[in-house]
C-alpha cells in the first residue's frame, strides 16, 4: 500500500505546475535545466517525491519567482484545535489554478475591463455550475 502524499509536497508540487505553465514551460524544459527526467518533474508536481531544499531554491531560480511563492497560501504545517492543518485558501483553488485551463480562464478573466461584464459571466457560470449539481467540495 502506497503512502499518501505530504499535503505541503502536494501543495508546492501545483505551485510549481502552476508557475511553470504560466512561463509556457515543459516538463522536459524544467527537468533539463534541473538536470532530471520530465518524469520526475511530474511526481515532484503531484507530491510524490519530496523536494528538497536546494532543490526548492534551483526550481524558483528557474521559474523566476522567490521561494516563498512555492509556499503562499498552502497548509501552515501547524496543527489547528481540530489535529489538521489549516491552509490560507481551499485547495480546490491552486488545483484549479494548477490547470492549464484554470490559468487560461483566469488569465481572460482578469483582462475584462468591464466590471458589469464581468459578473454577467460569473453570473452565467454559477448558473451552468447550478445544472450541473450540487458543490461537492
Amino acid at each position: 500500500m502506497s503512502k499518501a502524499p505530504n499535503p505541503v509536497d502536494k501543495y508546492v508540487g501545483s505551485r510549481v505546475r502552476m508557475r511553470r505553465i504560466m512561463l509556457g514551460m515543459s516538463q522536459e524544459k524544467l527537468g533539463e535545466a534541473l538536470g532530471l527526467t520530465f518524469q520526475q518533474i511530474q511526481k515532484y508536481e503531484k507530491g510524490t517525491n519530496r523536494v528538497g531544499a536546494s532543490r526548492i531554491q534551483q526550481i524558483a531560480e528557474i521559474l523566476q519567482v522567490p521561494v516563498s511563492f512555492l509556499f503562499e497560501g498552502g497548509p501552515s504545517g501547524v496543527a489547528g484545535p481540530n489535529g489538521f492543518a489549516e491552509g490560507a485558501s481551499p485547495s480546490y483553488v491552486s488545483d484549479f489554478l494548477a490547470t492549464s485551463e484554470g490559468l487560461a480562464l483566469t488569465r481572460a478573466f482578469t483582462r475584462i475591463t468591464d466590471s458589469k461584464l464581468r459578473r454577467s459571466i460569473v453570473d452565467l457560470v454559477e448558473q451552468i455550475a447550478a445544472r450541473e449539481g450540487p458543490d461537492k467540495r
